[in-house]
């Protein structure tokens, strides 16, 4: 079953470290069995506190995901994400058609 990584973009604090970040995720799908469905375009809040940005990766399975997430290459990414912005970064199964 699918599972999709959502990362919740609060708040951006340093372009240019989200910069370095973004150069530094995209390199770490390599190898991994991801395809990115939504990134960080306009998002219209319907209910609750409006958000800052949205991405969404799509995986084959849970467990894939969170290879990817635990590679060596994005735990090399992720202090520059840590540094830029403030988010909320969940793993969540898709659900059977």
């Amino acid at each position: 079953m699918s599972a999709y990584v959502v990362m919740i973009r609060e708040a951006l604090r340093d372009q240019d470290e989200f910069n370095t970040y973004v150069t530094a995720a995209r390199a770490a799908r390599a190898g991994h069995p991801v395809t990115p469905m939504i990134g960080y375009g306009e998002v219209t809040t319907l209910e609750g506190v409006p958000v800052d940005g949205i991405l969404v990766n799509e995986f084959p399975t849970v467990e894939d995901a969170l290879a990817w997430y635990h590679s060596p290459a994005y735990q090399a990414a992720l202090p520059h994400r840590q540094a830029a912005a403030d988010y909320r970064v969940l793993i969540v199964p898709g659900v059977e058609h």
